[in-house]
C-alpha cells in the first residue's frame, strides 16, 4: 500500500514538474499583426472560417429569434376567438 502511494506521488510530481518546463510559443505578436492588418475585412471576421461560421450562426439565430418574438407578440395582441 505504501509503495503504491509513493509511486502515485512520484508520478504526480513528475507530470507537474515536467509540464512546467515545456515552452509555449508566444502567439500574441502574430495575432496582433493579423487583427491590425488593414485588408478591408471586419475585425469580427479576421479569425478565419470559424469566425465566419460563428458570425453567420449568430445572425441566423438573431433573425429567427426576432421573428419568433414578433410572431408571439402578434398572437398575444390578437387572441383567437373561440
Amino acid at each position: 500500500m505504501y509503495r503504491q502511494l509513493m509511486s502515485l506521488r512520484q508520478l504526480s510530481s513528475r507530470t507537474i514538474s515536467s509540464s512546467a518546463r515545456r515552452q509555449v510559443d508566444n502567439m500574441v505578436k502574430e495575432k496582433q499583426k493579423l487583427f491590425q492588418a488593414d485588408n478591408g475585412i471586419p475585425v469580427h471576421l479576421k479569425g478565419g472560417a470559424k469566425d465566419a461560421i460563428l458570425y453567420r450562426a449568430t445572425m441566423a439565430l438573431t433573425v429567427f429569434g426576432s421573428g419568433f418574438v414578433v410572431y408571439e407578440l402578434l398572437n398575444a395582441a390578437m387572441p383567437k376567438k373561440a
